[in-house]
Order: structure tokens, then sequence, then C-alpha cells
């Protein structure tokens, strides 16, 4: 597959100072991710818990996630919006900022037992995460064709760090919190704050130039100076890319969200268990590097399908193999691999199907339109393994698997090949 030419470059920069720009963007941008994936893990590895003891009701604990994601779907589009006003640093900055007052909002609702502020506070602290969705986007805004889908998989590959370490920083942090006089299990939240304030700082104070704009000011001047806009608007494109994104998401959660159920009711320890889960997020971000050059180098379709291949694989290992928490695990972490190809590749295909004006608006729309499968896949997951059990649901999300396949021919389109570099 041949993709789009890479938008003009201003020229009161030379192509090596807009790459030393773009280099730095994207260590700044994985700096936050890592800080941000520090802040969410922390978050969110005592949230059920959190639920649970404020509610008084187990069969509520889940509802501390579904309010976290429902809160990042409602805060994508705005926070893109922003984004495309004032600039990738402001909306990111911003997003970590609500995160912050809901964090303070989650530890009142723990000290005055209240169960709806609570999942207020859980909304708000979506925003963080819809900040932490939009980095991967920001690596786009500056990179040529030829390296984008590689920048933006680095980036996705900075949550590695934060996403392990933050869950096993939980027991520190509630030791702190007793110590300055916290609620229970809120202490953790104190490492929340600190590295959502750290990353804060860092957006604001390093990521300038801002991506966005100097992007947009290079499109603006190549406007004024007449010449042509060569970055075309394929909505058909875009529209493939979105459902790409979604589906793979769609898939992933629904599975990975009833595994740790499923391996329980079979007689899996929670140390088995929890390894399941590190491994399939290991397969999540580990290697997506690897599926972002391989997006650069034989095109963002053809490794959308590649993760769909991963993506079957998975399910039908899932499927048949049910039985063993072995088979399980090797499943979850194909799960995650052929995640990570989708959403890679079809984040870049995304960026490029898209001209400057249309480009944050779909972006915004694609996080919605991803948090928002998840949420519905993850709560459907439900009703569906009490139906049909551990196998049949990996089977029948499979439709999903199934449905991209058949739609890629509307991600393609040709227009001039992509400039390798050298």
């Amino acid at each position: 597959m041949t993709s789009a030419p890479s938008p003009p470059r201003d020229a009161s920069l030379d192509a090596g100072e807009l790459a030393r720009v773009q280099r730095r963007t994207v260590w700044v941008l994985s700096g936050g991710q890592i800080l941000g994936g520090l802040a969410f893990g922390a978050t969110l590895s005592l949230g059920a818990v959190l639920a649970a003891e404020i509610s008084g009701d187990e069969a509520f604990s889940g509802l501390a996630a579904a309010g976290v994601t429902l809160g990042t779907a409602a805060l994508a589009v705005p926070l893109a919006g922003l984004a495309r006003r004032r600039g990738r640093r402001l909306s990111l900055a911003s997003g970590m900022a609500i995160a912050l007052v809901g964090v303070a909002v989650v530890v009142l609702a723990a000290a005055t037992a209240s169960f709806p502020v609570l999942l207020g506070g859980f909304a708000l602290i979506g925003a963080g995460q819809a900040a932490n969705l939009q980095t991967r986007f920001a690596a786009a805004d500056l990179a040529t064709d030829a390296t984008r889908a590689r920048d933006l998989s680095i980036v996705v590959w900075a949550t590695t760090i934060g996403a392990v370490l933050g869950p096993n920083l939980t027991g520190p942090g509630e030791a702190l919190g007793q110590a300055v006089g916290m609620p229970p299990l809120t202490g953790p939240y104190l490492i929340t704050v600190v590295a959502q304030v750290l990353g804060i700082l860092l957006y604001i104070l390093a990521l300038r130039p801002d991506p966005l704009l100097l992007a947009q000011r290079a499109v603006a001047s190549a406007r004024a100076a007449g010449a042509a806009i060569a970055k075309p608007d394929v909505p058909r494109v875009a529209r493939y890319a979105i459902f790409a994104v979604a589906a793979a998401h769609g898939v992933m959660v629904s599975v990975m969200a009833m595994t740790p159920v499923h391996l329980l009711h079979h007689g899996a320890s929670l140390s088995i268990i929890g390894l399941t889960i590190s491994l399939h997020i290991a397969g999540m971000y580990a290697l997506s590097p690897l599926f972002g050059i391989l997006a650069d180098r034989v095109g963002r379709v053809p490794t959308i399908l590649i993760g769909q291949v991963l993506l079957a694989a998975a399910l039908l290992t899932a499927s048949f193999g049910q039985d063993s928490s072995a088979v399980v695990t090797v499943a979850l972490v194909l799960l995650g691999l052929g995640w990570s190809a989708s959403t890679v590749a079809g984040s870049a295909l995304l960026t490029e199907a898209s001209s400057e004006d249309q480009r944050t608006r779909r972006q915004g729309r694609s996080d919605l339109i991803m948090s928002l499968v998840g949420a519905i896949g993850a709560i459907l997951a439900g009703l569906v393994l009490s139906w049909i059990g551990y196998g049949g649901l990996a089977l029948l999300v499979g439709v999903l698997v199934i449905a991209t396949a058949v739609l890629a021919p509307f991600g393609r389109h040709r227009t001039v090949p992509v400039a390798r570099s050298s």
C-alpha cells in the first residue's frame, strides 16, 4: 500500500531542524506516557476495591473502570477540539489537570463514603486516559509518511513502563497515605498526584514548539505561498481506520475482561491470573515499535490485516484451549499483539487519510468510539460469558475481526508513494 505524501514543511525551518523537533517531541511525549501510565496504573489498581468497599456490594466493583472508560469517551472529543484550537501542549496538560481534580474527588468520596461522588471522580480521571490516548496522534503531527507509524509506536511503547510499574506501587503508596492520614485505600493516589503534576509540567515546559501548531503553521505557510496542499482528505479511508481501531479494541477488551473470571472458575491461582494479564499487557505495548516499522515499510492496511490474523489466532486459541491456563495465556499474548498492530497502523492511517482541518476532529472521534466500544464490549461480554461460555465469547467477537478484514479494500488508496528515508 502507498500512502499520502507528507504535509508541506514550514520554510522557516529546514529539514534537519524539523527532524530535531520531531525527535524531541517523541521523547517528551514518551516521558509523558510513562508518567501518565504510572498515574493511571496506581489509580485503577484499587479502583474496584474502593467501589466495592464504599458501595457495600462487590457487584458494583466493575463500575470504577466503567466510570473511567466513560469519562475517557466523554472527554476525548473536547480535548481534541482544544488541541485543534490551542495546540497539543495545552490539551494534554488540561487532560491531566482534570484527572487531578478527579483524584481529589475520589479521595473526598472515600472520606465521606459517597458512591455517586466516587463514580464522578473516576469519570474525571478518564480525562487523563483521554490525554494518554491523544499522545499517539501528537507523535504523528510532524512525522513524515516514512516514519509516522514508527514514531507513533514509540510513544505507545512507553506506556509499558508506567503500566507495569504503576500497580506495583500500590503497597508503598498505601503506607505513605497512612503516614499522612489519608482515608484507607487512597494512599496510592499520592503517587497519581505526583505523576500527574510532573506530567503537566513536562508538557507545559518541554513540548515546545507545539507539534500541532507547528504543523498547522506549515500548512498555512504553504497556502500563503500558493503551493498546492499535497495531503488529500479521504473520508472513506478515515472511516475504515476508525473502524479497524475500534473493532480491535472491542475484541481485546471483551476477551481480556472475562479472562480473570474464566481462569478463576477453572481453578487458576491469583498469581497465574496476574501473570496472564501482565503478559497480555506486554503483548499490547512491548512490540509496538516493531509493528510501527512494519506499517511504515509494508503499508498501513497490510499491517492492520496482520493484526487481524493475530487476533483470529488468539480467539481460536482461547476457544479451543479454554480449559488450559497456559493456552489461555498464549491466547492473551496473541490478543495483545493483534491489538497493537491494528492500533498502531490504524492510527497512522487515520492521520494520513485526513486533511489538516479534519485531522484532530477525527482523532477525537476515533478515541471516543474506541472507548465506547470497549465499554460496551466489557459490559456485554459478561452476559455472553454466562450464555455460551468463554470459548463461545471468543468465537462470537471474531465477527469484528472478519468485518475488519472484509472491509480492508476501503482502507486502500493510491497516491504518491512514500519517500523512504535512507
